[in-house]
């Protein structure tokens, strides 16, 4: 069986990674000391109008256009958590925070408010007695990484 998924997952990866690093130089190149977090923001979401409302517009062709309210609803939620994530960012990266550190603490803490929460929303089968060791292990090694990037972080 293919696994065309991958392809799409290591494509994520690429652009997460670069997000960070991309995002300080717009802040820094806005060269506006006060509000060049903010300006570099306003391009952030400009660009997700290109690529979410305007690429999933040409996806969606051909289908009915029905939403459900559900689907809608968890949807949005889902835009604005990340939307509030990216702030997040900014205002880390604004505060004096370098992307090396900052996005090497959010790519090592999502992951483990991810486990978490999908686990919690998701039981497995068998109810937590199935949750093997290994799972608590991946989560424990990711808030360690996310600890030793923070305690010995390269300083410039």
């Amino acid at each position: 069986m293919a696994k065309t998924w991958l392809i799409f997952v290591f494509m994520t990866v690429s652009s997460w990674g670069l997000y960070g690093v991309f995002l300080h130089q717009g802040q820094v190149s806005m060269a506006d000391a006060v509000h060049g977090r903010y300006k570099a923001f306003l391009f952030v979401g400009l660009a997700y109008l290109l690529a979410a409302v305007i690429g999933s517009a040409l996806m969606l062709i051909g289908s009915d256009w029905q939403f459900t309210g559900k689907g809608v609803t968890w949807s949005f939620v889902a835009g604005l958590v990340g939307a509030i994530g990216a702030f997040g960012v900014l205002l880390a990266f604004g505060a004096g925070g370098r992307p090396a550190v900052v996005m090497s603490i959010v790519f090592a803490g999502a992951p483990i408010v991810n486990a978490i929460v999908a686990t919690l929303s998701h039981p497995p089968a068998g109810g937590w007695s199935a949750v093997r060791w290994q799972f608590v292990a991946g989560i424990l090694l990711a808030a360690l990484g996310g600890c030793l990037v923070m305690l010995y972080r390269p300083t410039s």
